[in-house]
């Protein structure tokens, strides 16, 4: 069973859509959403909108990174993904018309693109077509949660936790075999996405360091050998 999860992990990340949802819409849709987002900067640790909040619109995020959590009754965070420049944010909510099912906060200043539901709604009626790839990416972020629940319920130890996330989270140079991560989250913050406390990610991410697995500079950790590190995610 952990083979095949093993495998399972290599094959999701070997076969991931690299395209945006903007890229694979039909030219002259990708111009008319162009033309009809809002242009919004948005500081460091701010809110976009949280879960069980009447979905408004939808927000394209075009520079910066965006946390995106979900939260227990009992205040417990738990988090699902980085947003990255090209992803969009709150579709399913805006299209179903329901609340946004998570949270997303800036992590640092943030050039977004927000289109409202009445606006968006208006050009689904133009566009038709634009109903599968909607499809589609509503089923990858799916996946992406099961893959995130997967990891943080089934993994038996932190190290292969955090070293999942670290390779989920980098942006891998085929030249050279080495990644690197932009590191903007606290200790405690990076332990919601994986389950542990901010005392055992300082503590593998110590580690990790002590054996070449990681390195810092400034506010980039670096990942010298990817395929060191996947040994251990996939240990």
């Amino acid at each position: 069973m952990e083979l095949n999860r093993n495998l399972n992990w290599r094959s999701s990340r070997a076969t991931r859509n690299p395209r945006t949802f903007l890229d694979r819409l039909p030219l002259e849709a990708q111009r008319d959403l162009r033309s009809i987002q809002v242009a919004l900067t948005r500081g460091a640790n701010v809110v976009l909108f949280s879960e069980k909040d009447e979905s408004r619109g939808l927000f394209i995020v075009l520079e910066g990174e965006l946390r995106i959590s979900i939260a227990s009754s009992e205040g417990r965070r738990l988090g699902l993904k980085i947003g990255r420049t090209g992803d969009i944010l709150g579709l399913g909510a805006v299209v179903s018309g329901t609340p946004y099912d998570v949270t997303a906060e800036t992590l640092y200043t943030a050039k977004l693109g927000f289109i409202d539901r009445e606006t968006f709604t208006r050009f689904l009626a133009r566009y038709p077509q634009v109903y599968p790839i909607i499809t589609e990416e509503l089923n990858r972020n799916f996946n992406m949660v099961c893959e995130q629940l997967r990891n943080v319920a089934l993994s038996s130890t932190a190290p292969k936790k955090l070293a999942w996330l670290l390779l989920e989270w980098s942006e891998n140079d085929q030249a050279s075999g080495s990644s690197r991560v932009r590191f903007t989250l606290k200790h405690e913050e990076i332990g919601e996405f994986i389950g542990a406390t901010r005392e055992t990610v300082s503590r593998t991410l110590r580690k990790f360091k002590l054996h070449n697995l990681i390195a810092f500079q400034g506010s980039t950790l670096t990942i010298p050998n990817r395929a060191a590190l996947e040994s251990v995610a996939c240990s």
